[in-house]
């Protein structure tokens, strides 16, 4: 009887581990910026399908620079589906120190844009991003990226 016990309990936590695990991430992709800067007409575009519309997601951006990158905060033109938007993050604090995680220069800043989103239609949709920093090529950005997680 005991050992049944300790079966039902490890069985029960194994599944409440397993649950809080679970990640429903629909699509993540990560798009390279040049070595020479990211130019200010250059367009990094993401597309990805989207099935279920009656789910709720979250949007998540992502900025990796390194410790080069010369600013504390940054502009970001994003176009979702039609719409556009200029977003403005923080990659550093009033200290200078950086916001992001990472190790070896390298650091990642996940921005959160949209917290609970709703698609119309099921098909393929596109983000795009943009530096909007008005520099004509921007240094120190490694990569962007994009996350969408189905809540």
């Amino acid at each position: 009887m005991k050992r049944r016990i300790q079966i039902v309990l490890l069985s029960s936590l194994l599944a409440v581990v397993l649950a809080g695990c679970r990640t429903d991430i629909v699509y993540s992709a990560f798009e390279d910026i040049s070595t020479i800067g990211w130019h200010k007409d250059s367009v990094c575009q993401f597309n990805y399908p989207i099935e279920d519309t009656a789910a709720t997601y979250q949007v998540l951006l992502y900025v990796r620079q390194t410790e080069m990158y010369p600013y504390q905060n940054m502009w970001l033109f994003v176009g979702h589906d039609g719409r556009q938007d200029t977003i403005e993050f923080y990659l550093a604090n009033d200290r200078g120190e950086w916001l992001g995680n990472g190790k070896n220069g390298l650091l990642e800043m996940p921005v959160l844009y949209e917290e609970a989103w709703h698609y119309s239609a099921a098909g393929e949709h596109t983000i795009t991003l943009q530096q909007g920093m008005r520099e004509e090529a921007l240094q120190g950005i490694v990569s962007v990226g994009v996350e969408v997680k189905k809540l």
